[in-house]
């Protein structure tokens, strides 16, 4: 395993698909080889693997490189260019068996990248964990049938198609049975699973389906939701069942319902609120994070101060700001852009929010009795998220009862109960 190395940008599930890559790479017997796991998100994260991949060729000059993910699956001919890179490969094929084998053999041709569109099934991937890792993540759906206006990822990843909930189940189980206390459920928009399925299967009876077959099972996370797509059973079981985290994604990108329309989002600035609402009457100790963007093309201060203000209407804690980055092909990126000086200091004031938001998190946090999920020495997560730095010594459990001191300004000092 140690002639396997990849690099990963970008979502969860590309965390997750390249703990699939590994496994495929080393039981194909491949040799010194690194993969690049691209983004597509912004134009930034595309600067950032092509340096990535400079860097890997000038420090493993004997080895293989290989190029996947979004930006590859959009845009090959731009890897392939780059004389640093040997092969790649698109999004539905970095998860077959055969892309590896072939690779072993040298029977892959330099590019191979199929249309992504044309994809309609979405298999699950038995892996046996993550390394070192304290969670592990479970792919439960890939794809968007959405058009956002800024959004490039539906042609790199496809139409939304679902994993059959028996193989997610089955994947659970496993990771559970090799030590993994937490799961996290991931996707591209895992509120639309089950559309596509035989039944009336929703992301909220999976859920349910897997903490009642899996009862060994002591953590349950969700990645980023659609509040808009948020089923009743989802609703009920957030309610009801605390081996389901209290921490909840939000894909909100805007406070602005003028805004929101132009970037054809569903969901308006009202809903956005009543559901964060709901959500906290259901479960009190229930934390947001969202993801917003700043600076999209049209919006004038006005529209901007919605965006900041939603952080405290929604009661926010977890901010993940982009600056508004035009995406070649999308409807967006046709629209009127706004300075770029003025998309980086809207950026900026959004993420100070943030700061401030989670400041308040912490402070309000001392005297909890919290669990918390060792990550590394000295660092890790409470079930809402809340980054915490606690000494535990060594054989201690994975799963740490502990109480919070007080807070350095970024995570929560606590420490474990007697």
């Amino acid at each position: 395993m140690s002639n396997i190395e990849i690099i990963t940008f970008g979502c969860r599930l590309n965390a997750y698909e390249s703990e699939v890559m590994r496994k495929h790479a080393c039981d194909a017997g491949l040799g010194p080889t690194v993969i690049v796991n691209t983004c597509a998100v912004t134009q930034e994260s595309v600067r950032q693997a092509r340096q990535a991949i400079r860097r890997a060729r000038r420090e493993n000059p004997g080895a293989k490189i290989v190029v996947t993910g979004c930006a590859a699956q959009i845009d090959p001919a731009r890897f392939a260019a780059m004389e640093e890179v040997d092969h790649v490969i698109g999004n539905s094929e970095k998860t077959e068996a055969q892309t590896f084998e072939g690779l072993c053999l040298e029977e892959t041709e330099r590019v191979k990248v199929n249309d992504i569109m044309s994809v309609k099934e979405t298999a699950g991937h038995l892996i046996d964990g993550f390394g070192a890792q304290a969670r592990a993540y479970v792919q439960i759906q890939n794809g968007c049938d959405h058009r956002c206006t800024f959004c490039i990822i539906p042609y790199g990843r496809g139409p939304s198609r679902s994993v059959p909930a028996g193989e997610v189940v089955a994947q659970v189980r496993k990771l559970v049975e090799n030590g993994y206390a937490e799961i996290v459920l991931t996707g591209v928009d895992i509120t639309a699973y089950g559309g596509d399925l035989p039944g009336e299967l929703t992301l909220g009876k999976l859920v349910t389906k897997i903490l009642a077959l899996v009862p060994e099972l002591k953590r349950l996370r969700l990645s980023s939701i659609d509040s808009i797509e948020a089923d009743a059973a989802l609703l009920r079981t957030i309610a009801e069942e605390e081996r389901l985290m209290p921490h909840l994604h939000l894909s909100l990108q805007a406070g602005d319902d003028l805004t929101l329309k132009r970037m054809k989002r569903r969901h308006s600035r009202a809903h956005a609120v009543s559901f964060c609402e709901e959500v906290r009457r259901l479960r009190p100790d229930m934390v947001f994070g969202a993801d917003l963007i700043a600076g999209f093309p049209t919006e004038s201060e006005a529209m901007f101060a919605g965006t900041l203000s939603l952080v405290d209407d929604c009661g926010l804690t977890f901010l993940h700001v982009f600056p508004f980055s035009a995406r070649p092909g999308t409807p967006a990126a046709r629209m009127r852009q706004l300075n770029g000086a003025v998309i980086a200091s809207r950026a900026a004031c959004l993420r100070e929010k943030g700061v401030e938001a989670l400041r308040r998190h912490l402070v309000n946090a001392k005297g909890r009795h919290i669990q918390v999920l060792m990550e590394s020495e000295g660092r890790g997560r409470a079930g809402d998220f809340t980054p915490v730095k606690i000494e535990a010594p060594k054989g201690a459990p994975k799963l740490i009862d502990a109480i919070v001191n007080g807070h350095d300004g970024s995570a929560l000092i606590a420490r474990m109960r007697a």
